[in-house]
């Protein structure tokens, strides 16, 4: 009897523990969803806004916006990693699936430079701060709570779907546009068409924000209640180390992650000289698999090791970035120029698989999600959300192969970090005494 008792007791809690994941997970998915709709559309809303110039240094000009709403992540990074420590994991993320629902709203009702002159890009660039501010807090404090709530053995498979959802967000936004472009013709689409996007973006967030209220709190009263809770002092203090690892890897993992799905859009489209119809098409095939490879990474972790896995990203990341980049630039094949992205993805799923419970389990929980979310935040303002800026700068300066070489510069940066990263078995602060591998 006490047996079947305790049995039933771990296939309630394996419920609990998964729908907790789903809650969490879906509303990183309209999170991301908004914030790609924005990369997604900019070729069609690129002019409304900015009207002088030539192509490029019209995607230039929304490439520079973009890059601003991540120069906000650091200080959402520390506002909601702060909550998250301080008042607890589900208040800072109901918070944030609120701001996003707003700045996505704004951007699909402001009016066009042609109606408001420069008030337009400026209001375009406050709409993209708020967003950048919600993004900032949101990586951090879901990396987190998905990484406490996934059961002990399987924390890669199960924090591996935090960027199932956050690619799931990408892929979405990717198939919107498709579906619309299908719909309208190419004068709707730049007239009032890139504004669905958002629009369905802000009622989406309602879905998300009702299941984020379901969830329960897995921070504790004595975690919240320490002295150095939600404290950059403590973190810098007795964490400093971890801390600096978190912002390597992520230098060069937001950096290649960018480069092979956001930017590609434009790569393709500007380098490869393909239509933006078939482009749509492959990038949405593309992340649909990238999406699907993440558990599969991140159950392998389970079995080799996070560690070992880290150091496998770095290492292939830094010797494949050129040649693959060259390749997709010389493709001429939609078909050719899927298989090339998606083995570029395959080394990046390496990381991001594991991404958020590989800094995770680095932190105590009184300083776990602003320790993530902040370092995260700082270095994925710097070089992830400017890669297709420095990509099209570049590009704009005829010397667009010293990108390929920046991306792998970022990429061998992370692999010291994973070669110094300690012993998460012996270290880990989310294992304990369990016998998950290192």
């Amino acid at each position: 009897m006490t047996t079947v008792a305790l049995t039933a007791e771990q296939h309630a809690d394996r419920r609990r523990r998964i729908w907790a994941i789903v809650g969490s997970s879906s509303g990183n998915l309209v999170e991301w969803y908004d914030f790609y709709a924005y990369a997604f559309t900019a070729l069609y809303f690129a002019k409304a806004f900015f009207p002088e110039g030539n192509q490029t240094t019209q995607l230039l000009q929304t490439a520079a916006v973009f890059a601003i709403g991540f120069l906000m992540r650091p200080i959402g990074g520390y506002i909601f990693g702060s909550v998250a420590d301080k008042y607890g994991r589900k208040t800072s993320m109901v918070t944030s699936i609120l701001m996003m629902c707003g700045g996505s709203l704004a951007i699909g009702l402001l009016p066009t430079h042609d109606s408001i002159g420069i008030a337009a890009p400026i209001l375009l660039l406050i709409a993209r701060m708020i967003q950048g501010l919600s993004v900032g807090g949101e990586y951090g404090t879901t990396a987190t709570y998905m990484s406490e709530v996934a059961l002990p053995g399987q924390r890669g498979f199960f924090a591996s779907f935090q960027y199932v959802t956050l690619i799931g967000g990408q892929l979405l936004a990717s198939l919107v546009v498709l579906v619309i472009q299908l719909m309208l013709t190419d004068a709707e689409l730049r007239a009032w068409g890139w504004r669905i996007p958002f629009f369905i973006g802000a009622l989406c967030a309602i879905v998300a924000l009702y299941l984020r209220l379901a969830l329960h709190e897995t921070s504790t009263e004595k975690s919240r209640s320490h002295e150095g809770a939600g404290s950059l002092r403590t973190i810098f203090t007795h964490h400093l180390k971890p801390f600096l690892l978190v912002l390597g890897y992520t230098a060069g993992g937001s950096l290649i992650f960018y480069t092979f799905t956001t930017y590609m859009q434009k790569y393709l489209v500007n380098t490869a000289q393909m239509d933006h119809r078939t482009v749509n098409v492959v990038m949405s095939a593309v992340l649909f698999t990238y999406m699907i490879m993440q558990p599969p990474f991140g159950a392998l972790s389970d079995r080799i090791g996070r560690r070992t896995q880290m150091r496998l990203f770095g290492l292939l990341a830094t010797l494949c970035v050129v040649p693959l980049m060259y390749a997709i630039g010389g493709v001429t094949n939609p078909y050719m120029a899927y298989v090339l992205i998606v083995l570029a993805l395959a080394i990046v799923s390496l990381y991001t698989s594991i991404s958020g419970v590989v800094k995770a389990e680095m932190f105590p929980p009184e300083v776990r999600a602003l320790s993530v979310g902040f370092a995260y935040a700082i270095a994925n303002a710097l070089f992830g959300g400017s890669a297709e800026y420095v990509a099209l700068w570049f590009k704009d300066q005829g010397t667009e192969p010293s990108f390929y070489w920046y991306v792998t510069v970022l990429c061998a940066i992370a692999f010291v970090a994973a070669i110094v990263m300690p012993d998460p078995k012996v270290k880990g602060y989310l294992h304990g005494h369990e016998s998950d591998p290192d």
